[in-house]
């Protein structure tokens, strides 16, 4: 008997961009997330690996049997300036043969890590209230609920905002 494929978490490659444009658009249309105000429409959605290849971001995707089944990242947060040392936790998304076998805790936990050893003190993530696993996922990993949202993502169909010290 062969052992299973093990699920890689790696560096996103340009190669990777059309799989994760359609695993965003897939996921966030299945969670109504498709009108003005939500990371569909971001532009950076047409280039993943370009738009995170800059000091200071990175995404990253889970990879089984040659095939991507979901990815995220982190940048600074757009309307803050380095000096503040805040980042966003974007475009986390997994098709559902990824979801519940732990590769959203690994690869937030990776994450987190790589958002230290950039030099960010603080993350800070924008959802939706009806997504209800990743909430958790986020509370499980330190976040904090925040009233209101930080910088300016452009995200105005998010209702719900959290933060967390790195």
């Amino acid at each position: 008997m062969s052992k299973p494929t093990p699920y890689l978490i790696r560096p996103s490659r340009p190669q990777d961009d059309e799989t994760i444009r359609s695993i965003i658009h897939d996921v966030m249309t299945e969670h109504g997330c498709t009108s003005d105000g939500f990371a569909i429409h971001d532009p950076e959605v047409q280039a993943m690996h370009g738009a995170y290849a800059k000091p200071g971001a990175a995404y990253f995707v889970v990879e089984h049997d040659g095939m991507v089944l979901g990815g995220a990242g982190y940048a600074r947060l757009d309307g803050t300036d380095a000096t503040d040392g805040i980042c966003e936790l974007r475009k986390m998304y997994f098709r559902d043969n990824a979801r519940g076998l732990g590769l959203g805790n690994q690869m937030l936990g990776l994450l987190l890590e790589e958002m230290r050893h950039a030099g960010y003190a603080r993350c800070y993530l924008e959802t939706t209230s009806w997504m209800q696993a990743a909430q958790r996922l986020y509370r499980h990993h330190g976040f904090e609920e925040l009233p209101g949202p930080l910088g300016a993502t452009g995200h105005h169909g998010c209702d719900k905002y959290f933060a967390r010290a790195l």
